[in-house]
């Protein structure tokens, strides 16, 4: 199974769901949807995020996504992660286990929300098993 390289898992504003970059265009990106295949063009003014971008507050340092998803993949095995729209207690009781040192200040149920739908759908459209650049590789030999 091809491994998932979350430099080409696009997060978009005003869109759901997660997006796979297809290729650049003049006008702006082609994206395609994870859950349905259909692709469009996403133009400049779009605000496209990689989650390989993105990190998650701790009280002592910030934790790449790509990190984030294999502890909760350790936690859940084969299991989904909470659904988006479960109460806040559930969600924050799930991150304290995955990520008990997680800040409480920045890091919010709304964020909570975002991370358990990301894994879910990519648990279900791609695979959790990711394409690591050596500096992740590095970071998660070290802990």
């Amino acid at each position: 199974m091809i491994k998932t390289d979350l430099k080409k898992i696009l997060s978009i504003s005003g869109e759901p769901g997660l997006f796979r970059f297809v290729a650049q265009a003049n006008a702006g990106v082609v994206a395609e949807s994870l859950s349905t295949g259909k692709r469009n063009l996403y133009g400049m003014s779009a605000r496209l995020t990689t989650l390989s971008e993105i990190s998650i507050y701790t009280s002592d340092e910030e934790v790449s996504l790509i990190v984030v998803f294999e502890k909760m993949k350790e936690v859940l095995g084969d299991d989904m992660a909470p659904q988006p729209k479960s109460a806040p207690e559930v969600l924050k009781f799930f991150f304290e286990k995955t990520l008990p040192n997680y800040d409480k200040e920045r890091f919010y149920v709304s964020h909570m929300k975002k991370v358990v739908d990301w894994y879910n759908q990519l648990k279900s459209y791609a695979t959790l098993d990711f394409e690591k650049s050596e500096e992740i590789e590095g970071e998660s030999a070290s802990e």
